[in-house]
């Protein structure tokens, strides 16, 4: 409770100092924002006490504490969009109260391994459909209901990694045992080599049809990952690393928007009219932001295209400098290490290997978007987690924090269970 305090008064302060830094007076909406933001984050932290109650403290403050800083720049760079965004926060909490009061043991996912990959697929070949799917900025990854655009992977990534952790755990012996040798590495059997053939594929459609190479190397990466996790072998990753550059250089040679991606990473000064703006300004708005930033308000990220959804982090690198870029770099490592402390210390290996995953979804996103706005990688267009403007992304990313805690509660208190078992034998015997 006190984290999450401090989250809310954080946001609060920073909120604060950026309407001050626009109009020097303080916003009139300041009282209503706090009590919201302390009310969600109070809502959060009842459900989770009372439905999980011996979950890890950590993940709940430091998630309110990204979504308060993505709020806040949010609302400074786009005021229109500040609406919708603590609209889709109030979802979002939503969505992560129900996980928790729906999924009362994170065991009883694997019974339905099947069923979850037939509606992850359904998810990620949704946008795909002739009628609800939506093309936007080049990719086609939105499905459109009425008035709202919703993008289904994001939910996808979740249920496939539920599939995922089920498949492999049960598959593990037989994907573990290699029959040959081939280049001083112990290789399995080509017939099992078929969920690697089949994720692949499915990462060329999102790439090709969808032509979103964000979410086609994030899938195939957190499948290679958990395979490797789970198996040990370190030939998974030179064999998925070598498909998926194979992969990249097809579409590469197919697609101009892939030319174009990779030629403005390369250097984005020769095509500053169409692609390589946004990485130029970028560029611009980090080096005037130096070590302490230009203060909440005083700067100008607004400059850049699209700088509430792809490019959040630059204008949190002009306005909080190294100094905010490290606090936020530090918020995801706590939040990675949260989450492998939890997959380290589950006693089920689905259990294990669905932490793992999941905390996998958030690293690999993040170094996505991150590596691409600091120009470390090509540029895609997903959002920082937690951080960045979008519904989809933001409910997506709460309901994988709740069932990061429903998996450490439950270890926690089979782990405490035992502990008065032993107890209670202990005194029999003496």
């Amino acid at each position: 409770m006190g984290l999450l305090l401090l989250a809310g008064i954080l946001t609060g302060g920073a909120y604060v100092l950026a309407s001050l830094g626009r109009s020097a007076s303080l916003p009139a909406n300041l009282v209503p924002l706090l009590l919201v933001i302390l009310g969600l984050l109070a809502a959060a932290h009842v459900a989770t006490r009372r439905l999980a109650p011996e979950a890890d403290p950590l993940l709940l403050p430091i998630a309110g504490l990204l979504n308060g800083v993505g709020y806040v720049f949010v609302a400074r760079l786009q005021p229109d969009l500040a609406g919708p965004q603590s609209l889709w926060t109030a979802i979002g909490v939503g969505a992560f109260v129900a996980t928790l009061l729906f999924v009362r043991r994170s065991r009883d996912l694997e019974r339905y391994r099947y069923t979850f990959a037939l509606a992850g697929l359904g998810l990620l070949l949704m946008p795909l459909l002739p009628v609800l799917g939506q093309e936007i900025n080049g990719s086609r990854l939105w499905v459109r209901f009425g008035a709202v655009n919703f993008q289904p992977g994001e939910l996808a990534k979740i249920v496939l990694c539920v599939f995922f952790a089920s498949y492999i755990v049960e598959k593990q012996p037989l994907l573990s045992a290699g029959t040959r040798r081939i280049a001083g590495m112990w290789v399995p059997d080509v017939k099992y080599l078929g969920p690697i053939m089949l994720a692949w594929g499915f990462s060329l459609v999102i790439m090709f049809w969808e032509r979103d190479l964000g979410s086609s190397l994030l899938f195939f990466a957190l499948f290679i990952t958990m395979l490797w996790v789970a198996t040990d072998r370190t030939v998974y990753l030179a064999l998925g690393g070598m498909m998926f550059a194979a992969g990249s250089l097809l579409a590469f040679r197919t697609f101009s928007h892939v030319q174009t991606r990779v030629d403005t990473w390369l250097n984005p000064w020769p095509v500053a009219d169409s692609g390589g703006y946004q990485i130029i300004q970028a560029a611009f708005a980090f080096a005037a932001g130096g070590f302490a930033g230009t203060n909440l308000s005083q700067g100008s990220p607004q400059r850049i295209p699209a700088v509430a959804t792809d490019f959040t982090f630059a204008a949190i690198g002009e306005e909080l400098g190294l100094l905010g870029t490290a606090a936020v770099l530090v918020a995801f490592l706590l939040l990675v290490g949260s989450g492998l402390r939890i997959a380290m210390r589950a006693d089920s290996a689905f259990e294990k290997l669905l932490a793992t995953g999941l905390t996998a979804i958030i690293g690999l996103q993040s170094f996505i978007i991150l590596g691409g706005v600091t120009r470390l990688i090509p540029l895609t267009g997903i959002t920082l987690p937690f951080v960045s403007y979008g519904g989809s992304s933001l409910i997506s990313n709460y309901i994988l924090l709740a069932l990061l805690l429903r998996i450490s509660h439950d270890q926690s208190s089979r782990a405490a269970a035992e502990a008065v078992a032993q107890d209670q034998t202990r005194l029999a015997a003496a």
